[in-house]
Formats: structure tokens, C-alpha cells, sequence
């Protein structure tokens, strides 16, 4: 029988043997939100996980057995860390990933430039890595049409973090003949750590602080939320599945909520009334209106994931 693992809540089966050969992976933007849950998970599967880091850290990363600092923006830099721990498979998260974000030419440089130094530096490997997953985003989709957008949806990006991270796709497509390439376009997902500045991490903070009101923008946007540990598990199962190679992959619900069901979600789950007050210094106007995604070549490749409902998703993060 294999041993179990719990991890950040959720309970995944080990896939260690009794004797395994460890799996060295390095993942870039360690110590983001995201980085917290993937290393965790793959380090509970088996890997020996190595974390890039853009400076120094007080304290470790759980599930990283070894930080590296380093600018991804730096060549030199990016090319020592990744000549050194030789990885056998990469996930590439670093990036700035908050729409509103109020540098553009950092968002620009770090996204774009950045993704290209560290697929340079893996491409001068003499054994290049069986995988490397590069996280894009479903912005990059844009609000060209309604529905459910799958990935032969045409891509029409109507801010700049999605131009970054379409012209970043692009920059994968330079090395697919090279590397082993699978790229990601997680849809809006959230969990117990996340920034308040996201929606979802907003609305929780309202209602742990039990604040009267909450100011927002056009609530009744409707969007596709998912668990960060569901995207954890996609992005873990992704990696170690030769079938995925190449391909560009949703990491989505399939489901739309609007923000206002989200707040009165919310406040049913934690018995606070949270009024909503609209500040139209919030309301984008290039606002995206529906965006959800297929997650059905998703389920194809790695076979059914295990869902975790927005209700439970918000319990999680109001009870921690």
C-alpha cells in the first residue's frame, strides 16, 4: 500500500515506491503564491525540489530542499543556477501576474525577457529536461466572444499583463523544436495565501476582518475560478505526462461565477453581511464580461482531476 500524503489541505496518494529514484525539478517564482503549492505537492511525489528565488529569504519555502537566488532577467545569472542543478523537469511561474500591476516595463521585462533567458539557459543543457511547463494565462484570450473558450480559441488580449504573456507564448514557440514544452493558461484561481489585490483574497479579507463594506468594481463580471491546489495537482500531473508535451493546455473549472455570487457566497459561509459599495475608479474599461474555459483537453491527457467547489474553496480560505 502507498503512503498517503496531506498536503495544504488537501490528501494526495504518494507515488513513491519503497526505492525511487529522486526527480530533481526546479521551479522559478518559488516563493509566489503558486510556488508555495506546487513545491509542496511535488516534493510529497517524489521530487527533490529546487526553488528560484529574485532575492534572499528569511525564512525556507516548505517542500523546497534548496533556494536559489537569481534575476531571472539576468542571462548570467539564470544560466549558473540552471547549469548547476541540472534539472530533470522545470516549472516556470515567475512573472508578474497581477493585471493592475503599475509598472509596465518591469511587467514587459519579466515576462517576456525573462521566459526567454531562462528557456535559453535550459537550452544549453547537454541533456535537456523531459519536461518544462511554462505557466501563460487565459488573459491571453481576451473578450473576443462569449462562452466556453477552449484552446483553438483565437487569442485577442485586451490588457497588457495578457500582450505579455501571449508575445510570451510566442517565445516558446522559438524553442519547442529545442525543449520539451507544455504550456499552461490557468483561468483566476485563488486559496489561503493569496494577496488581498486579487478578487477572490479581497472579499475573504472583508469578511475575516468582518468589515461593514467592500468597494468593487463591476460585480457582475463573471469569471472562472479554481483552487490553487487544483491547479497544483493539473500543473504536477501535466509535468510527468509525455502526451502533454508540445500541447497548450486551459487549467479552468468550466464554470462562471459572477463577483457578486462570490461576496454573497462569502458572507453566507461566514455569517457576515458584506455590503458592496461600486467605486468607479475600479471598473476597468476594457473589462473583461465572461471569461471561462474547456477544461476538456485538460481531462483528456491527465485524466480526470479532482474538482473542488468554490464553496469549499472559500470555507477553506475564510476558516484559515
Amino acid at each position: 500500500m502507498r503512503p498517503i500524503f496531506v498536503v495544504t489541505g488537501l490528501v494526495f496518494p504518494s507515488d513513491l515506491d519503497e526505492q525511487f529514484v529522486v526527480t530533481r525539478t526546479l521551479i522559478t517564482g518559488a516563493a509566489g503564491f503558486t510556488g508555495h503549492y506546487i513545491g509542496q505537492l511535488l516534493a510529497a511525489r517524489g521530487h527533490e525540489v529546487h526553488g528560484v528565488v529574485h532575492e534572499q529569504l528569511v525564512d525556507p519555502i516548505p517542500g523546497v530542499a534548496r533556494i536559489h537566488e537569481a534575476d531571472i532577467c539576468d542571462s548570467a545569472a539564470i544560466k549558473r543556477v540552471i547549469t548547476e542543478v541540472q534539472p530533470r523537469h522545470v516549472v516556470h511561474l515567475a512573472a508578474i501576474a497581477f493585471v493592475g500591476h503599475g509598472d509596465l516595463e518591469q511587467m514587459y521585462r519579466v515576462n517576456i525577457v525573462g521566459t526567454r533567458q531562462v528557456l535559453e539557459a535550459l537550452s544549453s543543457l547537454g541533456e535537456p529536461p523531459a519536461s518544462i511547463l511554462v505557466a501563460s494565462s487565459a488573459n491571453v484570450y481576451g473578450n473576443a466572444r462569449e462562452g466556453a473558450l477552449d484552446e483553438a480559441s483565437p487569442p485577442s488580449p485586451a490588457n497588457d499583463y495578457g500582450v505579455t504573456k501571449l508575445a510570451m507564448e510566442h517565445v516558446v514557440s522559438i524553442y519547442r523544436p529545442r525543449l520539451p514544452l507544455i504550456i499552461t493558461r490557468p483561468f483566476n484561481y485563488t486559496g489561503r495565501g493569496q494577496e488581498p489585490q486579487f478578487i477572490i483574497a479581497k472579499i475573504v479579507d472583508h469578511v475575516r476582518r468582518r468589515a461593514p463594506t467592500i468597494e468593487l468594481g463591476n460585480v457582475d463580471v463573471a469569471r472562472d475560478f479554481s483552487d490553487v491546489r487544483f491547479v497544483a495537482d493539473a500543473y504536477s500531473k501535466l509535468l510527468s505526462n509525455d502526451e502533454a508535451i508540445g500541447g497548450t493546455f486551459n487549467i479552468c473549472s468550466g464554470r462562471p461565477v459572477s463577483v457578486r455570487e462570490v461576496v454573497k457566497l462569502a458572507s453566507d459561509i461566514s455569517g457576515h453581511r458584506l455590503d458592496i459599495c461600486i467605486n468607479p475608479q475600479f471598473v476597468r474599461s476594457n473589462e473583461i464580461r465572461s471569461l471561462y474555459g474547456s477544461p476538456a483537453l485538460l481531462e483528456r491527457t491527465v485524466g480526470p482531476l479532482a474538482a473542488i467547489s468554490l464553496e469549499d474553496t472559500l470555507r477553506w480560505m475564510i476558516d484559515g
